[in-house]
């Protein structure tokens, strides 16, 4: 499963032809009653809300939005699989592992950041050097998400038995601290934590998720929410997208303000958005067979519980009516 980052001006251009010229935002009230549509949604700090707010894609809206704010991706995913809330969004293997469980949501947009990074992280004074070297290591990561999928992706490319590691399941905050006080020998994370990590801990990068991972975040909505909301689903995304294309041309600007907001150094988060280049995609054929694939390896791995249809757990015509409205 191998997929080229490198070309981002092909990516934004075959997003923004997908997503940027929807319909006109000032005439879309005529879409909704303002006063009785609430879109409950899920964040986190420094995430959609923020962005939204920062592009200037927050303004106008034609339906009111109850934000609440998560700690991470999980709970999020709980409160929607609960009826809690009609949109949330998370990574492509977390989403899975609650779809799989039966979870009434599905994927109606999405991101793609570039895959290196993904990354699996050692002190600066390790001896690891490789990921050939993390035979017999304590390693950490999120248990049925990015992190677990990582380690264990990277030790099959190393050709070492996941068995012949320890896998250390502790979500970021606790396997920050349990890497720098020694008691993990890596920890397999994301952005801003790895900006974070090597500018601020020191800490060294020896293994990517390039060619391992899709690196894809879902846009998720309930099924409720689909059935009963949609224009105002449809309109989010819209907006969702757009702003994400603006923080490419604005770079700089969205890590000033994130910082601001979230109290996070600045040189860190403008490390993140840089590396990543988060960009808008479109839920189609080749990203279904994309995370089909993630999802029959993750089953493999014994990250998923069975295999199943990926192409059932999306909706794609949030993606279609955004074509359909250039």
């Amino acid at each position: 499963m191998s997929t080229n980052f490198d070309d981002h001006s092909i990516t934004r251009r075959l997003a923004a032809s997908l997503f940027a010229a929807a319909v006109a935002l000032s005439t879309a009230a005529a879409s909704f009653a303002a006063d009785a549509i609430v879109l409950r949604v899920g964040d986190q700090k420094g995430g959609n809300r923020s962005l939204l707010e920062i592009s200037g894609y927050a303004k106008d809206l034609p339906y009111k939005i109850e934000w609440s704010e998560f700690p991470a991706a999980a709970p999020i995913l709980e409160a929607l699989n609960a009826g809690a809330l009609d949109v949330g969004y998370t990574g492509d293997l977390s989403f899975l592992s609650i779809y799989a469980a039966g979870a009434p949501i599905k994927a109606i947009g999405g991101t793609r950041s570039d895959a290196r990074t993904q990354a699996i992280l050692v002190r600066q004074d390790s001896p690891i050097k490789s990921a050939a070297d993390l035979k017999g290591k304590r390693l950490a990561g999120t248990r049925g998400g990015w992190g677990q999928f990582l380690i264990d992706a990277t030790l099959e490319k190393a050709q070492i038995k996941l068995e012949d590691a320890t896998f250390a399941p502790l979500g970021p905050v606790d396997a920050k601290v349990a890497l720098v006080a020694g008691s993990i020998d890596a920890w397999a994370v994301w952005e801003p934590y790895v900006s974070f990590a090597t500018l601020k801990d020191k800490a060294r990068v020896i293994a990517d998720g390039e060619g391992l991972t899709p690196t894809i975040t879902f846009i998720v909505a309930s099924d409720n929410a689909i059935a009963t909301k949609r224009a105002a689903v449809q309109d989010l995304v819209q907006r969702l997208n757009k702003a994400r294309l603006w923080s490419l041309d604005h770079t700089a600007e969205y890590a000033r303000s994130t910082a601001e907001l979230t109290r996070l150094p600045e040189d860190v988060l403008l490390s993140a958005y840089t590396a990543q280049r988060t960009s808008p995609i479109p839920i189609d054929e080749d990203v279904v067979k994309e995370v089909q694939a993630a999802s029959d390896r993750s089953t493999r791995y014994g990250i998923l519980p069975k295999t199943f249809d990926v192409s059932k757990a999306v909706d794609r015509s949030f993606t279609a009516a955004a074509a359909g409205s250039n």
